[in-house]
């Protein structure tokens, strides 16, 4: 709550304790006025990129309706999409970023079975794998790195193994999406042909 100056009434400070306004720095009183200023302002521009987010949405829902439309395609489209205007000075990317956990234990059955699989003398052709498992078995502070871990599926038609197939199997079945996030971003062409992305960091909200 900003505070008020008048004369012979106090401040309250974090402590809920009254403070007499003749007793505050001229810089305190600075600062009550400044930092209320940026919260207004700072609020005030939070709202309008919440409006234009949603604005984003609902204009990329229609461009993407439509587009399926005019090509005589049905059903729902999701998923990474981009768009340009005619002359392509405009690019409009949505991109959806699904986050993925693992079921604890499953998991570690999973790391089990290929241990089981490494351990059992594979073949010098199948050497490759074994630096795959590690590096996606690696952690960082404790944590598996999810894309990591299912990048080991692109190999399930190189590497026939039982252990190993069993161990995909466990992969995509500890798999969990708790959520997704919809991301939007708009560039502008530049005159090199690239695009530049305008920030509106949209990111948090």
């Amino acid at each position: 709550m900003k505070q008020e100056i008048k004369k012979g009434g106090h401040w309250i400070n974090e402590a809920g304790e009254k403070v007499p306004v003749d007793y505050i720095f001229s810089a305190d009183r600075l600062k009550e006025r400044r930092a209320h200023s940026l919260l207004t302002k700072a609020k005030g521009l939070n709202a309008q990129l919440v409006k234009m987010k949603h604005e984003f949405q609902t204009i990329c829902d229609e461009v993407c309706a439509k587009v399926m439309t005019d090509l005589k395609a049905s059903g729902e489209t999701k998923g990474n999409f981009t768009w340009y205007n005619f002359d392509r000075s405009v690019k409009v990317e949505v991109s959806v970023n699904e986050r993925i956990e693992f079921d604890d234990l499953t998991i570690k059955a999973c790391k089990e079975k290929l241990d089981q699989f490494l351990a059992n003398n594979i073949e010098s052709k199948l050497d490759f794998v074994k630096e795959l498992v590690t590096d996606a078995f690696s952690t960082t502070r404790g944590k598996l790195d999810a894309k990591k871990v299912t990048s080991l599926l692109r190999y399930r038609d190189r590497v026939k193994e039982p252990l190993f197939q069993e161990s995909l199997a466990l992969i995509e079945q500890a798999m969990r999406k708790p959520s997704s996030k919809t991301y939007y971003r708009v560039s502008e062409r530049q005159g090199d042909g690239s695009y530049k992305v305008i920030d509106l960091n949209f990111s948090s909200i």
